[in-house]
């Protein structure tokens, strides 16, 4: 039984054993005995001072004191008031989408002023700069090593060809 309370306080109970050991707790005897000594280790080891004696009791007596306030409705001043907000937030958020869409665009406005000739076309040749002649034996050897080597769907017999140019070596 002390092992099913001390799982009852750590939480690891079921819900239904949970429910039958509560029940047997409301019944006294030994367990409930049990039940408070662990509360007090758990006190003891947390640093807090037990309750005093009567507390519950007490507690329970406070509380049955107390008045019971029910909160009004709200008015239907303040609902309307609320209403007129949300109508005027509504308002403006379809005024300011509306005047984004609608509002000139200067960009737009001197596209369509643009001379329609297009700009002359001026053609630019890359610019070829030799490897030294040791680059192509380099990565020729290296070519196992290469990462596209991994890729799926990749052909792995694909070589690379090149062609050798005679220059002078420096």
């Amino acid at each position: 039984m002390k092992d099913r309370i001390s799982a009852l306080m750590d939480g690891e109970l079921e819900d239904r054993a949970a429910a039958e050991l509560i029940n047997t707790l409301g019944q006294g005897g030994e367990a409930l005995d049990a039940w408070h000594t662990y509360h007090v280790i758990g006190d003891a080891m947390r640093e807090t001072g037990p309750l005093s004696a009567g507390f519950t009791a007490r507690l329970a007596a406070r509380l049955a004191e107390e008045v019971t306030v029910l909160a009004p409705g709200r008015s239907p001043a303040e609902s309307r008031k609320w209403f007129a907000l949300s109508a005027a937030a509504s308002l403006a958020a379809v005024a300011f989408v509306g005047w984004l869409a609608l509002a000139p665009q200067p960009e737009l406005a001197r596209v369509a002023q643009a001379p329609s000739a297009p700009p002359p076309l001026v053609q630019i040749k890359p610019a070829l700069v030799p490897l030294p002649s040791a680059t192509n034996d380099y990565l020729l050897a290296h070519q196992g090593f290469s990462p596209r080597m991994s890729i799926q769907g990749l052909t792995p017999y694909a070589r690379t060809v090149s062609d050798q140019v005679n220059e002078p070596r420096k």
